[in-house]
């Protein structure tokens, strides 16, 4: 996917992932598990393909996953990306890894009307008070929302990135990050690693909405919810590139929302490809989706231009999908069977 769009050892560090790569390739496989089940003669006369996240009506049950980097993958970078998705309703998560300041993405998408929401991934690096201070400027910038990541305690770089021998380029742009990011010793590491408590710290200082990243656990997303330690939360096993042999995010996701009993929202990333890959995830309890490495490869062919064509195709055939399913939106979707029990004969 996208090998001769760019260098080779870049390739291996974007759709590489953890292990011998048991995640990565069962979080694809894990969206075609369950069938869909149209009904005919029941085509609505309009669709409509937004969704509700945190008290904003979206025109799109997607967002831009926070990728670290792009500017590997062309010259337009995070920047690029940010503004095609907005102008194609879709959200945008930038990660604190962007190549381009956080302010510069947040001016250039603003004014768009129609776009989905903005959102800020922050990692954790340094103290507490470097967490709040970049959430403070994320939000005087116009971001609407930060996502932490709570998932990654200790990274490794993918086994197949590791193998092409990647590294980044020396005086890499990094202009939102926190602080360094951690290294030394396993033990120095497991030291500055992110806990409960550091969670309920920045709950209680932060100036937007805050969004839990990497939870497959229902015990997990309930202690979030019962302590009210989030506005919203992602299941997400970080696209198979941090632990192999975690269950693929469309396993974990219906465990997930039976935990979380519609108190908060729920997105859910990695693996998703396809438009009917996203009403599997509605259908499984989730409320938008992320969606990051068929973005990566519309970035590296044609920059922001074909980033925008592949949002239009996602919204038109997701439309199309939902018409045939009998579905006028997505909250009218029909529950997933995986076999469907016989109707019980009519009272004569």
């Amino acid at each position: 996917m996208g090998e001769h769009l760019m260098d080779a050892a870049a390739h291996a560090y974007f759709f590489g992932g953890a292990g011998r790569e048991q995640t990565l390739a069962a979080n694809e496989h894990a969206w075609c598990k369950d069938w869909l089940w149209p009904r005919v003669l029941a085509t609505p006369a309009r669709i409509d393909t937004s969704v509700t996240l945190l008290g904003r009506r979206c025109p799109t049950p997607w967002l831009a996953a926070p990728m670290a980097h792009l500017r590997l993958a062309h010259p337009q970078a995070e920047l690029g990306l940010a503004l095609a998705s907005a102008a194609q309703g879709a959200g945008f998560v930038l990660s604190t890894h962007a190549t381009v300041a956080l302010e510069d993405v947040a001016a250039a998408c603003r004014s768009e009307t129609e776009r989905g929401p903005l959102w800020f991934q922050l990692y954790p690096y340094g103290e507490r008070e470097d967490w709040l201070r970049l959430a403070q400027r994320a939000a005087r910038a116009g971001f609407e929302a930060i996502v932490l990541t709570v998932d990654a305690p200790v990274q490794q770089v993918p086994t197949r990135a590791r193998e092409a021998g990647f590294t980044l380029p020396p005086a890499w742009p990094q202009p939102n990050l926190p602080a360094p990011p951690p290294r030394g010793t396993l033990e120095e590491l497991l030291a500055q690693a992110l806990h409960w408590d550091d969670v309920a710290w920045l709950r209680q200082r932060c100036p937007l909405p805050l969004i839990l990243k990497g939870i497959l656990h229902p015990a997990d997303a309930e202690r979030a919810c019962a302590q009210s330690l989030c506005d919203a939360l992602i299941v997400s096993n970080h696209g198979g590139r941090v632990l192999d042999g975690v269950p693929p995010t469309a396993t974990a996701l219906p465990a997930v929302s039976a935990a979380v009993r519609g108190r908060v929202p729920i997105l859910v990333d990695s693996g998703l490809r396809y438009p009917t890959d996203v009403v599997q995830a509605r259908a499984l309890g989730a409320h938008a989706v992320l969606i990051g490495r068929p973005l990566l490869v519309a970035l590296a062919s044609g920059g922001a231009a074909a980033v925008a064509q592949l949002w239009r195709r996602w919204r038109d055939e997701l439309a199309a999908t939902l018409a045939l399913l009998g579905a006028a939106s997505l909250d009218d979707l029909p529950p997933l069977h995986t076999e469907l029990q016989p109707m019980p004969a009519p009272n004569p």
